[in-house]
C-alpha cells in the first residue's frame, strides 16, 4: 500500500471507508427485508390460526373443524398459490383433524417453542413457517391448532437478495475505486502544477510564481504561502546582487587609490614624512572602505520589517538629544546653532535601534550640508496621525529634479559643486530602510541653495 502514489492512496482510503459504510448499508437492507417478510408471514399466519380457532368444535375427546366440507369444495374450485396448512391435535400429540391440503402429510409440534410463537420448520423437504395455539375450554387446554404456511418463495427472495448484494459489493468497490481515483487526480491537479512550477524555478527565473487555484481552499493557501516564500527568496537574492554590485563598484576606487599609494611608496626610498603622509592616506581609504562595507551590509541585512513591539523604546526627545551629543564635534566645528522645539509629544516613545539610525542619518546630513554658522531646527510634535520629527537646515539644498533619486544608494545631488563634503550617498537609503522596518515614513522638501526640511512620521 505504501508504494502507491498519492492519488491512488486517496482513492484506496476512500474506497475502504465507503466499503465499511456499504457493508453496513447492505446488511441493514438485507435484515430489513427479512424482518419485513417474516412480519408479513407471521401476521397472515396468526390471522388464519385465530380465524380457524373459532371454526372448531370440541365434543368429548374429539376436536374437529366445522367447515371442512366448504374447504374441500374451495380447494377443488380454486388453485391455492400460497396455501395455509391447518391441523388439530390433542394434548397427547394425537392428530384429531387437518385441512384437506395436507393430504397424507401432517405437521409436527416442536415442544421447544411456547404457545403462539412463530418458527421455521419443514414439511417433508418443504420449508414452512409454523405456529401452534392452545385450544382452551373453560380454562382447560383441550388440544392445539397448528397452522403453517410455505416460505419457499420468500426464502428464494432472501437468497436472491443476498447473492445480489454480495455480487454487487465487489463490483461497486471496483467502480468506486476508479471514480475516486479520477476525482482524486482532479483534486490534486493544482499540486502537480505547484510541483511543475517550483521545479522550473531557478535563480535565473525567480520572478515566476505558482498559479493560484480558483477555489480559495487549502491548496490556495499552500500556493499563496509558496509564492510568499518565493518573494522573500527573490528579495534576498536581489539584496545579495545589489550588495555585490554596489560593493564591487564602490570598493574599486578606494582599492585603486590604496594600490596607487602603495606603488608610489615602493618605487623609491622616501623620507619619513612622505611615508607618514602616504600611510595616513592609505588608512583614510581603509576607513572609507570599512564605512562602505558596514553601510552596504546594513542595507543588505535589513530588507524585512521587524516587529517594533519587540524593540526597546525610548522617548523621541531623549533619542534626539543622544544623537546630537554624538554629533557634538561636527556641530562645534561648523559653529552651528541647534534649536529644538518640543512639547508633550517629546515623550512619545519610538524603537531605539532603528529610530537612532533614522535620526542619526537625518541630523548628520543636516549638519554636514549646513553652511558654517547656520541654524538647524528640530521640531518634535504630533497630529492626529501620530508623532513626527521635523529637521530643517539652512544649507546647500537639493535640486527639485533630484528629489526622486535621493534614496538611491550612492546618489549624491550636485556632487561636483560640494566635493569637499565627505559622504557615500548611502545615508538616506539607510534611513529609509530603517524607517520602513518600524513603519515610519520620511518626506523631504528642499529649495536649492536655501534650505532642506526632512519630516519623519512615526
Amino acid at each position: 500500500m505504501m508504494k502507491l502514489d498519492f492519488k491512488n492512496r486517496i482513492a484506496l482510503y476512500y474506497m475502504m471507508a465507503t466499503s465499511v459504510i456499504s457493508i453496513l448499508a447492505f446488511v441493514f437492507i438485507y435484515f430489513m427485508v427479512k424482518n419485513t417478510m417474516y412480519d408479513s408471514l407471521d401476521h397472515s399466519l396468526s390471522y388464519e390460526a385465530h380465524k380457524h380457532l373459532k371454526e372448531i368444535a370440541v365434543v368429548a375427546d374429539t376436536i374437529y373443524f366445522t367447515h371442512k366440507k366448504e374447504w374441500e369444495e374451495t380447494e377443488h374450485r380454486e388453485v391455492q398459490i400460497n396455501p395455509v396448512f391447518l391441523q388439530l391435535m390433542d394434548t397427547n400429540g394425537k392428530i384429531m383433524d387437518k385441512s384437506p391440503n395436507l393430504k397424507e402429510d401432517h405437521l409436527i409440534i416442536n415442544p421447544a417453542f411456547p404457545n403462539d410463537v412463530h418458527y421455521n420448520t419443514r414439511l417433508k423437504d418443504r420449508p414452512i413457517r409454523q405456529i401452534q395455539i392452545n385450544i382452551e375450554e373453560e380454562g382447560t387446554v383441550r388440544g392445539h391448532i397448528v397452522a403453517a404456511i410455505p416460505i419457499e418463495s420468500s426464502l428464494m427472495v432472501l437468497s436472491n437478495l443476498r447473492h445480489t448484494l454480495l455480487g454487487l459489493f465487489p463490483l461497486t468497490m471496483v467502480v468506486l475505486f476508479f471514480i475516486s481515483r479520477y476525482l482524486a487526480g482532479k483534486s490534486i491537479r493544482p499540486i502537480s502544477t505547484i510541483i511543475e512550477t517550483t521545479g522550473r524555478i531557478t535563480k535565473n527565473n525567480l520572478g515566476e510564481r505558482v498559479p493560484l487555484p480558483t477555489q480559495k481552499d487549502e491548496l490556495y493557501d499552500l500556493s499563496t504561502s509558496i509564492n510568499e516564500l518565493l518573494n522573500r527568496i527573490e528579495e534576498a537574492m536581489e539584496r545579495e546582487k545589489q550588495f555585490t554590485a554596489d560593493a564591487s563598484h564602490e570598493l574599486r576606487t578606494p582599492l585603486a587609490t590604496l594600490r596607487g599609494t602603495l606603488e608610489i611608496l615602493v618605487r623609491k626610498e622616501r623620507n619619513i614624512r612622505d611615508y607618514e603622509e602616504k600611510i595616513r592616506n592609505s588608512l583614510d581609504e581603509v576607513d572609507r572602505m570599512s564605512e562602505i562595507v558596514e553601510q552596504l551590509l546594513f542595507l543588505a541585512r535589513n530588507g524585512q520589517a521587524s516587529d517594533p513591539s519587540l524593540q526597546q523604546k525610548v522617548p523621541i526627545a531623549v533619542l534626539a538629544d543622544e544623537v546630537l551629543s554624538r554629533q557634538h564635534k561636527a556641530i562645534k566645528a561648523k559653529k552651528l546653532v541647534i534649536s529644538m522645539k518640543s512639547n508633550d509629544w517629546g515623550s512619545f516613545e519610538v524603537p531605539y535601534y532603528y529610530g537612532s539610525i533614522v535620526l542619526d542619518n537625518i541630523l548628520g546630513n543636516a549638519i554636514k550640508y549646513s553652511h558654517e554658522g547656520g541654524k538647524v531646527v528640530i521640531e518634535l510634535n504630533g497630529d492626529r496621525t501620530g508623532c513626527f520629527c521635523k529637521v530643517t537646515d539652512q544649507g546647500v539644498g537639493i535640486k527639485s529634479e533630484d528629489l526622486d533619486y535621493i534614496y538611491n544608494p550612492f546618489f549624491r545631488s550636485d556632487y561636483l559643486k560640494h566635493k569637499q563634503i565627505k559622504g557615500l550617498g548611502l545615508g538616506l537609503s539607510i534611513a529609509r530602510k530603517a524607517a520602513l522596518a518600524i513603519g515610519a515614513d520620511i518626506v523631504i522638501d528642499s529649495e536649492l541653495g536655501k534650505w532642506t526640511a526632512v519630516k519623519v512620521s512615526f
